[in-house]
C-alpha cells in the first residue's frame, strides 16, 4: 500500500534532501506533488530519477493526500498546516511552531516511536530542532541504562542550519578574505562567519541564553524525560553541513565507558567509531550524506561519580530534519498497519 504524498518547501534544503530521502528508502510513494511559495513556482526538482515541478501552497487543496511534508518557516507553517490537518492529510512539521504544544508528538522514532500515536488530537507531528535529534539518539540508550541526572551540551553547528543564505555568506566570505578587493559583510549572521566562531544561534532570552538552546533543554525533556537538567552553548562554526556536539553527562548510576561504547553500538541509529588513535573518530566533514549519529571521544569523567563525555556527529539536513522526518512518516504507517 502506497501513500499520496506532499512535499511543502521542496524547493529549500531540506524539501529536497526530503525528496532525496524518500527516494533513497524507498518510502511507497502512489503519487507525490510538490508544493513552494509563488516566487519559486514552476522550479524543477528532482524525485529519484523524475523531475517535478512546483506548484503554488497558496492555491494547493490537500484533500484526499495522506501526508504532507513540511518545510517552511513557521510562519507559512502557521497558515498551511492547519489547513492540510484539517482536509485530513497527517501534517509532520520540521518548524519550530507546533514542537511544545501539549497535543502535538514531539518524535525522534530510534527514541519514542510511541508518541506518534498522539497525532490524532491535530492531524500534526513535529520534527525536532536539529541539534535536539542527533543528541536524544545518543542519550536515549544511555538513559535507559543508568537514568541522566545532568547534560552539558557544547554544540558546533554548521552553516546549513541556517538555509541556503548561511551556506552562501560562509562561501562568499571565504572567497573574499582571499580577494579583499570583493569584501561581502555579514548580512545572514551577527558576525563574520568564515575563519570565526558565533556563540549565537536565534534570539537572545532574558536570562542570557538563545532560543537554540532553550530548544535543546525543552526538547530533550519532551523526548525523553521532564527531569534531566539540560545546559547548553549554541556556537555556528564555518563548516558547510554537519553539527558536533561535546556532551557532558551525569548519571544516576556509575556507568562505565566500555559498557556505554557497548551500548551505543549496539543502539539503533548509532554508530559508533572511537579508536584511540590518530583520526580514530568522526568529524562533520565525513559524516555528510550518511544516516547515521556518529559517536566518538567516549571516556569517563573523572571529576563527577558517575560521568561521561561523548563526541556526537550527524549530517544536520538529513537526522537534523529531512531523514528525522521521513522516519517518522514510517514509523506512523508501521504503528497504524499494527493496529489493523
Amino acid at each position: 500500500m502506497g501513500y499520496k504524498v506532499v512535499v511543502v518547501g521542496a524547493t529549500g534544503n531540506v524539501g529536497r534532501e526530503m525528496l532525496n530521502i524518500l527516494a533513497e528508502r524507498q518510502f511507497p510513494v502512489d503519487e507525490i506533488t510538490v508544493l513552494a511559495s509563488r516566487r519559486s513556482m514552476g522550479t524543477d526538482v528532482s524525485f529519484g530519477d523524475k523531475t517535478l515541478k512546483t506548484k503554488d501552497l497558496e492555491q494547493f487543496d490537500f484533500t484526499g493526500w495522506d501526508i504532507a511534508f513540511f518545510a517552511i518557516g513557521s510562519d507559512a507553517t502557521k497558515i498551511h498546516a492547519p489547513r492540510a490537518a484539517k482536509s485530513g492529510c497527517v501534517v509532520i512539521d520540521n518548524s519550530s511552531l507546533y514542537r511544545y504544544d501539549a497535543d502535538v508528538p514531539l518524535v525522534v522514532p530510534e527514541v519514542n516511536p510511541e508518541a506518534v500515536d498522539g497525532y490524532a488530537k491535530k492531524n500534526i507531528i513535529a520534527n525536532p530542532n536539529c541539534s535536539t535529534a542527533q543528541m536524544v539518539v545518543a542519550l536515549k540508550p544511555l538513559h535507559d541504562r543508568a537514568r541522566i541526572k545532568r547534560v552539558v551540551v557544547s554544540t558546533y553547528q554548521s552553516v546549513s542550519g541556517a538555509g541556503k543564505e548561511g551556506m552562501d555568506e560562509l562561501w562568499d566570505q571565504t572567497k573574499s578574505i582571499y580577494n579583499p578587493v570583493d569584501n561581502k559583510p555579514a548580512t545572514k549572521f551577527t558576525k563574520q562567519i568564515a575563519f570565526n566562531v558565533i556563540p549565537h544561534i536565534d534570539s537572545f532570552m532574558e536570562d542570557g541564553s538563545t532560543k537554540e538552546e532553550w530548544k535543546m533543554v525543552v526538547e530533550t525533556k519532551k523526548i525523553i524525560d521532564k527531569s534531566i537538567k539540560v545546559t547548553a552553548t549554541c556556537v555556528r562554526v564555518p563548516v558547510f553541513v554537519g553539527h558536533a556536539e561535546a556532551i557532558n553527562i551525569e548519571f544516576e548510576d556509575f556507568l562505565d565507558e566500555d559498557e556505554a561504547r557497548e551500548i551505543l553500538s549496539n543502539a539503533p541509529g548509532v554508530l559508533v567509531v572511537d579508536k584511540r588513535e590518530d583520526g580514530g573518530y568522526v568529524t562533520p566533514v565525513e559524516c555528510v550524506g550518511d544516516f547515521a549519529t556518529f559517536v566518538s571521544r567516549i571516556r569517563q569523567d573523572s571529576t563527577i561519580d558517575n560521568g561521561l563525555n561523548l563526541w556526537v556527529v550527524s549530517d544536520n539536513l538529513r537526522k537534523g530534519a529531512a531523514l528525522n522526518a521521513v522516519q517518522i512518516a514510517e514509523t506512523l504507517g508501521q504503528r497504524m498497519l499494527k493496529k489493523h
